[in-house]
């Protein structure tokens, strides 16, 4: 009898996917604010949360979510995760530090890129600002917020945070 052979352990293949997206009405009014420089969310009638980027219903209630809410584009770290690999869609140096950003008004976090500062400076509740493309170049896209980076403003403690996890 011949002894097994070692478990496969990784597997190394070229990999593509393509898709296309089409926004539907929340979500375009949130682009086309986008474009203007804002950031867009959708307040739940019932629980009153915000939601950005709007989905057009609350996750929670499963109500309709139509009331706009204008949030601001600073806010606070909850989590993070230094990235490492390349990818196409982002045109920022390795090493980078991928973020949730919960913004000032927002009950969601918003998914970002933090630099201009040391990642080993980014921290959970580190207070952060958006920064934009050149009024001349916004667009309703997300690449219209190149990134955020660090405020001068103190730290939000952990215990105000956890829930937004």
């Amino acid at each position: 009898m011949s002894e097994a052979a070692p478990p496969v352990k990784t597997i190394k293949t070229p990999m593509r996917l393509e898709f296309q997206y089409t926004a539907g009405v929340a979500t375009s009014r949130f682009l086309r604010g986008i474009a203007q420089g804002k950031i867009l969310g959708q307040r739940c009638p019932s629980c009153g949360k915000v939601y950005v980027p709007p989905r057009g219903s609350c996750p929670r209630c499963a109500v309709a979510t139509e009331q706009e809410v204008e949030c601001s584009d600073k806010g606070t770290v909850v989590t993070f995760a230094i990235v490492r690999v390349p990818s196409e869609s982002l045109d920022v140096p390795l090493p980078f530090a991928c973020v949730h950003v919960l913004l000032d008004g927002a009950d969601v976090p918003f998914f970002s890129v933090v630099q201009e500062c040391p990642l080993e400076q980014v921290r959970i509740g580190m207070r952060v600002q958006a920064v934009w493309v050149p009024k001349e170049e916004l667009a309703p896209t997300l690449q219209s917020i190149k990134w955020f980076r660090p405020i001068d403003e103190p730290d939000v403690p952990f215990e105000k945070l956890q829930e937004h996890l």
